[in-house]
């Protein structure tokens, strides 16, 4: 499944959240392409995160996306130095309060553990704290935008400079250089 999930999702960014909005892709581009086509997909992403669920319906892609969606307006406006609309703040807050995940330590890895009743609720409060631990904590103004081609990503910039400029130096960081290997 793991080259599956590589295939269809982009799981390199550091921040569990914004590596959830990235089942967007092309967010710059003239057509975004959406990687959460059905109830599966998401199904298999949260797998390939560690917070795997049985079963997922429509209602819970619904809710993820609107949780997603909501994650990235919010990190695009802090990234631009703006607010962020108070009805996405809302939503991220209800979802964060709604899960009711127990991070566990098992067998030397930190694991989070979903409820039997309500795991895919409690999968998307996790994705919705780590949202409010990196907005709202002290790293929030190294939230940035990928200026790669189409790309528009949010990612962390833990750079010592902090002057990094695109998501991944493995995909938008070598289309870059390669275009410009190429326009020589």
């Amino acid at each position: 499944m793991t080259g599956d999930v590589r295939r269809v999702f982009r799981m390199d960014n550091e921040v569990l959240a914004f590596r959830f909005t990235a089942t967007v892709s092309g967010r710059a581009g003239l057509t975004p392409g959406e990687r959460l086509a059905d109830p599966a997909r998401l199904k298999m992403w949260l797998a390939a995160t560690g917070l795997g669920v049985t079963d997922v319906s429509p209602k819970d892609l619904k809710g993820a996306v609107a949780l997603r969606e909501a994650i990235y307006r919010i990190g695009s406006a802090i990234a631009a130095g703006g607010q962020p609309e108070s009805e996405d703040v809302r939503t991220l807050n209800t979802m964060a309060a709604a899960g009711h995940a127990k991070a566990a330590l098992e067998h030397g890895h930190a694991v989070w553990r979903l409820t039997e009743t309500t795991p895919v609720r409690d999968a998307l409060g996790v994705l919705a704290t780590d949202a409010v631990r990196v907005l709202g904590g002290p790293d929030r103004d190294r939230v940035k935008n990928c200026e790669g081609p189409g790309c528009a990503g949010l990612f962390l910039d833990t750079s010592r400079a902090a002057n990094r400029r695109w998501c991944s130096m493995n995909t938008c960081g070598n289309k870059v250089k390669k275009s410009r290997i190429s326009a020589r």
